[in-house]
């Protein structure tokens, strides 16, 4: 596996294999691997010839106030993961390097970033502008066939999905499904940031998603019920949810009743010091 920290010097590796007519995996991460990430590099490593993970912690997603100063960094321990993975490059570059002196330009997409992490009382609109400005770069840089992300951020997925469509990228966008600990706790970064109590209670995310799916699984048709079986699990480990909602699994519109298209069951919540998110996907 080799280091690289320049678009220049990427883009001069990835020539040859490129020439060859290998096809290229791309795995972009903000580091601090886990098994959901190395799912991700395995796919990856499975679908394609070349591998590239990229390690970068995208200070233009965060909003004032988030944990960028403290997001979980161990670039070295990043790098034995990746290199037991089979990986061939990864891309570690420094700030100035994606964002140089004079950059201006955003890439935004509409109708689907407005909402859930992007409402104004979350994360706010600007978080997608910095993941769909930064992966843009990415897909320009790696050109890669496909690149890999995780079920867990289901919206980051609809959004990649609609820029990379709008503007024509070649490259797939591949959504793998999210990896759990035994009690069913999404895996996660920030999970690192729970104390032992805070880590049981968490797990009543996932508890809440699956009441959505059982109530679901009996008939029940109406969002709205479904999802008070949810809110009843978080109640009982209690987490006052920063958003529960129901929501079009394909273009995030608002739904009230199971009408024969998936649902996107999305949750957002503070447990100690950590924000989590989780969801599920029920087929209508």
């Amino acid at each position: 596996m080799k280091v690289v920290r320049t678009k220049v010097e990427l883009r001069a590796e990835l020539a040859e294999p490129s020439r060859r007519g290998e096809s290229i995996g791309l795995v972009p991460t903000m580091g601090a691997l886990h098994e959901g990430h190395l799912s991700l590099i395995r796919a990856a490593r499975d679908a394609c010839d070349v591998v590239v993970v990229t390690l970068f912690v995208n200070p233009t997603q965060f909003g004032a106030g988030e944990d960028l100063g403290a997001y979980p960094r161990d670039e070295a321990a990043d790098e034995a993961r990746a290199e037991a993975e089979g990986v061939d490059f990864l891309f570690a570059p420094p700030v100035d390097e994606m964002y140089p002196e004079g950059f201006a330009t955003t890439v935004e997409v509409s109708g689907v970033t407005e909402v859930l992490e992007g409402a104004p009382e979350h994360r706010g609109p600007e978080h997608f502008r910095g993941v769909t400005t930064i992966v843009a770069k990415l897909l320009n840089v790696v050109q890669p066939d496909a690149a890999f992300f995780g079920q867990k951020d289901a919206q980051q997925a609809v959004v990649l999905r609609a820029m990379a469509r709008d503007l024509d990228f070649p490259s797939r966008i591949e959504v793998l499904p999210t990896v759990r600990e035994p009690d069913g706790l999404a895996l996660s970064s920030r999970n690192s940031y729970l104390d032992p109590e805070d880590r049981i209670r968490a797990a009543a995310l996932s508890r809440a998603l699956r009441a959505a799916e059982d109530s679901a699984a009996t008939g029940e048709t109406s969002l709205e019920r479904i999802l008070d079986a949810a809110r009843g699990q978080l109640a009982e480990a209690g987490i006052e949810p920063e958003y529960l909602e129901a929501r079009d699994a394909e273009d995030l519109t608002p739904v009230a009743a199971l009408n024969g298209r998936p649902v996107l069951i999305a949750v957002a919540a503070r447990v100690g010091p950590a924000r989590l998110i989780d969801n599920t996907v029920i087929e209508g």
